[in-house]
């Protein structure tokens, strides 16, 4: 049924996922993709000034654009399809090793995880990235690994975590306009020790935990299964995590300048934010064109 369009009228998820022939999954990434736009809830369910964190609501006009799309709903679903490792050798046709090594090395990222029960995180790549990739650098399908991606993948180097971090924190810093909620996202990927060295004062660091956001959703039934969940969520590596650390001390700077009042009690706290430029987090390598918004790794 197509929705009739009010552009004052906006649908909870689960209504719009509904409404688009989505299943709950499929429609979270659809989000985190851009592939259907949200709109932040206040206290009543509805748009406000005063946003819900984490809330989101999806407007009657975004469903009515997406029902109105020739081939509705599968070339939506088709946009957000993803692959596993042995998937995407399918699609590239090349083997599943020479996959592994490609996405080792950064050549593109995943969108999605799963932990299994042995504790073994599983990959999921968008299909649509895959066969561009393929496309774009015929020459990585066949023949020798070049020199530089060799001996990175020889020192035990894997940026697929990483990458799948960068990818997640540039999406929700694209959801807000808030200095105090995006200074919590950057400080959700940092472990609780470089966030308190970088927020000395025990009031932001209050805040910056009640505004984390939830950048993934995974059964951990094991504890290997939450260890390896967790080393997905968190920055370990040198480079990586100053990197957080620069950028969430210059995002706490804005916040502190522009939303003094968020430190001060609930009752005259105020949540109205200001339009903001953040950083591009997106970090996809190339091996012929350096495209990383990320330092390098040594």
């Amino acid at each position: 049924m197509t929705v009739m369009c009010d552009a004052r009228q906006t649908f909870a998820t689960g209504r719009a996922a509904r409404e688009l022939e989505l299943r709950s999954g499929e429609f979270d990434l659809a989000v985190q993709l851009g592939e259907v736009r949200t709109t932040p809830a206040g206290p009543d369910g509805r748009p406000a000034g005063t946003e819900v964190p984490g809330r989101r609501r999806v407007p009657a006009e975004e469903i009515a654009r997406l029902q109105s799309e020739p081939g509705f709903p599968d070339a939506l679903r088709e946009r957000i399809r993803t692959v596993s490792t042995t998937e995407a050798a399918a699609l590239m046709g090349i083997g599943p090793g020479r996959v592994l090594r490609l996405t080792r090395a950064g050549c593109f990222g995943p969108v999605r995880f799963y932990v299994n029960r042995y504790g073994a995180v599983v990959w999921l790549y968008l299909a649509a990235e895959v066969t561009e990739f393929a496309d774009r650098e015929p020459g990585l399908m066949r023949g020798n690994t070049p020199t530089a991606m060799r001996m990175m993948l020889d020192s035990g180097q894997d940026w697929r975590a990483r990458q799948w971090r960068s990818r997640r924190v540039a999406q929700r810093m694209g959801q807000t306009e808030d200095p105090w909620e995006a200074a919590a996202v950057l400080a959700a990927v940092l472990p609780p020790e470089e966030v308190a060295s970088v927020a000395g004062n025990p009031v932001e660091r209050s805040l910056l935990r009640r505004l984390r956001p939830t950048l993934a959703t995974v059964l951990t039934a094991t504890p290997a299964a939450r260890e390896s969940f967790e080393r997905v969520l968190t920055a370990d590596e040198f480079d990586e995590v100053m990197w957080y650390r620069v950028n969430l001390a210059r995002a706490l700077e804005r916040a502190r300048r522009e939303e003094p009042g968020r430190l001060r009690p609930p009752a005259t706290a105020t949540a109205a934010g200001r339009p903001g430029q953040p950083p591009n987090f997106r970090n996809r390598p190339s091996w012929t064109t350096e495209t990383s918004s990320l330092p390098s790794r040594s």
